[in-house]
């Protein structure tokens, strides 16, 4: 009875030392003063806005527009990324990082001349909710590329 009590024992405290090692796989935010930034996701390495939110792009717009096609209802639940300046703060990005003016007057962020957003259905860091919706928008890659595929694994539905 003690050896079974002992083990019971030693093994409890075997799982909660492993649930605490390793480090945290939970996205963190980017650098603060960054307006955009990239992050190793489940896709590989993707941009995310300055607050760590998914960047995506939408098929609608075209590059090298100056323009956004995201207006009205799209505008509601897809958000520009912008930047208080025409030189926006990046880091891990390698495509050509530009601005448009945006709907409201602000510099919207492009990359590769397209613009970038986040989607509202995304809660917190971590989360792609977006990728796929209406199977127009997409995460991109540092060099501005659309994501098409899926996610090589999901474990939490919709996030890294």
């Amino acid at each position: 009875m003690k050896n079974s009590l002992r083990l019971a024992v030693a093994g409890s405290a075997l799982a909660l030392a492993l649930a605490g090692c390793g480090g945290s796989d939970t996205p963190k935010a980017p650098a603060a003063g960054l307006d955009a930034a990239t992050i190793d996701s489940s896709f590989g390495e993707i941009v995310v806005d300055g607050k760590g939110m998914t960047a995506y792009v939408f098929d609608d717009d075209a590059a090298g527009s100056g323009k956004s096609a995201c207006t009205g209802e799209c505008a509601q639940d897809w958000h520009a990324i912008t930047a208080d300046t025409t030189t926006p703060e990046v880091d891990g990005i390698t495509g050509e990082v530009g601005t448009i003016t945006d709907a409201d007057g602000g510099m919207q962020l492009t990359i590769e001349g397209m613009p970038i957003y986040t989607y509202e259905g995304d809660s917190k860091i971590g989360q792609f909710k977006g990728q796929g919706v209406d199977d127009m928008w997409h995460v991109l890659s540092p060099s501005g590329k659309k994501i098409t595929k899926e996610p090589a694994s999901d474990p939490g539905g919709g996030g890294y």
